[in-house]
């Protein structure tokens, strides 16, 4: 490991936290002219996930940012004119398309990886790229069909095939319909510019340790690491390299590093309330989310029924640059249902009734149900807040 150099830079726990809100853009005025496009730039990888609520959390990532964008809007920007494609970066993600180059390091350790899941059948990969060549973008399903039987995890030839290629980088996925994955040929689907894998394994780390201090203003090693799920070793060589400046954080008792232009100026503005997804940046990272906020936060869709405390989806609120309370919703028709609500105390009540209302608004529904709350107390006091701020 790496030692690092002696910080010239404290912060105080509070400082660290604003930075942090401004570099995920969520304090201060939304650029709303760079759009769903500069938010993915800004933030540099958008998680996808499969559980849609409200919507996929690829959609509610930009929402939290700028407001009602529309959903179609969303989509079109990640795809449209090749903009976009979707890699293995913190988790299956949606990446600028001029990141492709910095993604080398991490195509040649699949394409050097000895041992994998699923069988690759003789003869299936030369078959989904002449396929491909031959007929342009097709699901896995147009190239043969995506499973064998009914279970999630028996993947056909073809889908074992164009996954592999996938992620050698010969093939790309060009945007999502239906929930599947549209595949093309990466010489087809990259700009030719960009089309290459001729950076060395460091000069791609140090790129992504970079924009990992950048989406994130500050963190440590380990949330530098988890940005796009890199090994800490791998952090440690190029970190001095990278041009982020190390600092000491109040409260954090371990090093850190932050991005230099985030410490040029005070992070000021309005902050943003709204619902977050759980795959959101600002949270994605537990240890992270517990250090900045004092929340403990944990993803229960994969937890059973009876052993969920706060719900299925459990949306985080942000209001005033904390973590205030969260929502598990659903939708009935036209009525978006708080399932169960969480608040930290009755100051939350405004803030948490506002974004309930917004979101509504946001999928067109025109009112909110709440169910259960678990500070009792505060149910009526939110009922009423619900009802003033939906006229």
């Amino acid at each position: 490991m790496t030692t690092a150099p002696r910080p010239t830079t404290e912060l105080s726990a509070d400082e660290a936290r604003r930075i942090a809100l401004r570099a995920q853009g969520l304090l201060g005025a939304p650029d709303r002219r760079s759009g769903v496009r500069g938010v993915l730039r800004h933030l540099g990888a958008v998680q996808l996930d499969t559980i849609s609520v409200l919507a996929r959390s690829h959609e509610l990532i930009p929402y939290a940012r700028l407001g009602a964008v529309g959903r179609r809007t969303v989509e079109d920007a990640y795809w449209k004119d090749t903009h976009a494609f979707e890699y293995w970066s913190h988790a299956a993600c949606i990446l600028p398309i001029e990141e492709w180059p910095h993604f080398a390091f991490r195509r040649r350790a699949y394409r050097d990886r000895p041992h994998w899941n699923h069988q690759l059948p003789d003869g299936a990969y030369d078959q989904v790229i002449k396929q491909l060549r031959a007929e342009g973008p097709l699901t896995a399903t147009e190239l043969g069909g995506a499973k064998r039987t009914s279970e999630w995890w028996d993947w056909s030839g073809a889908k074992v095939a164009v996954e592999r290629a996938l992620m050698y980088g010969e093939v790309v996925c060009v945007e999502r319909r239906g929930w599947k994955r549209v595949y093309d040929l990466a010489e087809r689907a990259v700009p030719a510019e960009l089309l290459h894998d001729e950076l060395d394994d460091a000069e791609c780390l140090r790129r992504l340790v970079r924009l990992a201090g950048q989406s994130l203003g500050v963190g440590t090693r380990a949330d530098i690491a988890d940005y796009h799920r890199l090994k800490a070793e791998q952090v440690d060589t190029v970190i001095a390299d990278s041009g982020l400046v190390p600092v000491t954080v109040e409260g954090w008792g371990r090093p850190a590093w932050a991005d230099p232009a985030a410490l040029l100026t005070p992070p000021r503005g309005r902050h943003r309330t709204t619902l977050l997804s759980p795959f959101d940046s600002l949270v994605w990272e537990r240890a992270r989310t517990e250090r900045i906020f004092g929340f403990t936060h944990r993803l229960e869709a994969y937890v059973p029924k009876p052993k969920r405390v706060h719900g299925y989806f459990a949306m985080p609120v942000l209001a005033g640059g904390r973590l205030v309370g969260r929502v598990d919703p659903a939708r009935a028709g036209r009525t978006l249902v708080a399932k169960q609500v969480t608040l930290d105390g009755v100051r939350a009540v405004p803030a948490v009734a506002q974004a309930l209302v917004e979101a509504a608004s946001w999928v067109d529904c025109t009112d909110v149900r709440v169910e259960r709350v678990d500070a009792p107390e505060l149910r009526e006091a939110l009922v009423r807040e619900l009802a003033r701020a939906l006229g």
